[in-house]
């Protein structure tokens, strides 16, 4: 296991951050950013978590910082059904519920869905049933024939996507579940392409449903200020449509659902 000092440089160099550019953030001594680092100064808990956070180390991450320098873990990791993220469970629920009639999923860092709304539901009504056994890749659901690829219209634009926003994910933050998600579904097509990064905020998808072309497109809402590992990688990703014609569509399914006219 690497050290301390060596991880923190680790983190440093990929935020691309000399020894002073941090000494400075974390108000420190640039000396003393060189003596942990190269392993000559041992670093209490609490200023290996203030180089963390101006690293902006994710949570997991700071736990292996912590145990490198003879700490225990800081941040707990629990499953989102757990009774301690009841009020976290019920917030992302009333996120995705409020954004209906318009599709909103919740997933993990390494794609997988921890929770839909119902607006989802019609999407998935074709898909094979194995692709839909826990955990669903949302990667995967969407690139595979016999899940959502069929649906999609600008199947290159959404792999370009994809394949920008975790290439980006992992040069944050290195993950091997995510690195061989992306090698299997994403690395074979990987030209050196990638989307600008506003175009990760505004993402397009044309999707063609129940004889329907939708034109949506997507934005991305974390956690602010999360305290537990699970909280601290859970993304929403809310579908919006994008013009009058997509709109009516969930207008009208919803008013179907209800039994309405």
């Amino acid at each position: 296991m690497s050290t301390v000092g060596e991880q923190l440089r680790g983190w440093r160099q990929r935020r691309r951050l000399s020894q002073l550019d941090l000494a400075i953030a974390a108000d420190v001594s640039a000396r003393h950013v060189s003596l942990v680092e190269t392993g000559k100064s041992n670093p209490s808990a609490d200023m290996v978590l203030r180089l963390a956070k101006q690293l902006d180390v994710p949570l997991r991450d700071r736990n292996r910082l912590l145990v490198a320098a003879g700490f225990a873990p800081r941040y707990a990791e629990r499953s989102l059904d757990d009774d301690a993220l009841s009020a976290a469970r019920d917030a992302v629920a009333r996120v995705i519920r409020a954004h209906e009639p318009y599709p909103a999923v919740a997933f993990d860092r390494r794609w997988n869905l921890v929770m839909t709304n119902r607006a989802v539901d019609p999407f998935l009504a074709e898909v094979a049933p194995d692709l839909l056994r826990p955990p669903v890749n949302l990667v995967r659901l969407a690139l595979d024939p016999r899940g959502l690829a069929p649906l999609i219209v600008n199947m290159a634009d959404v792999r370009t996507g994809l394949r920008t926003r975790i290439a980006r994910q992992l040069a944050a933050a290195p993950d091997a579940g995510l690195t061989a998600l992306y090698e299997e579904l994403l690395g074979s097509d990987d030209d050196g392409g990638s989307l600008p990064l506003d175009s990760e905020i505004v993402i397009p998808m044309l999707v063609r449903l129940n004889g329907r072309e939708l034109r949506m497109f997507s934005t991305i809402t974390t956690f602010g200020t999360p305290l537990d590992i699970t909280l601290d990688e859970i993304a929403i990703e809310s579908y919006y449509p994008a013009d009058p014609p997509s709109a009516a569509y969930f207008t009208e399914s919803e008013s179907r659902s209800q039994g309405l006219k």
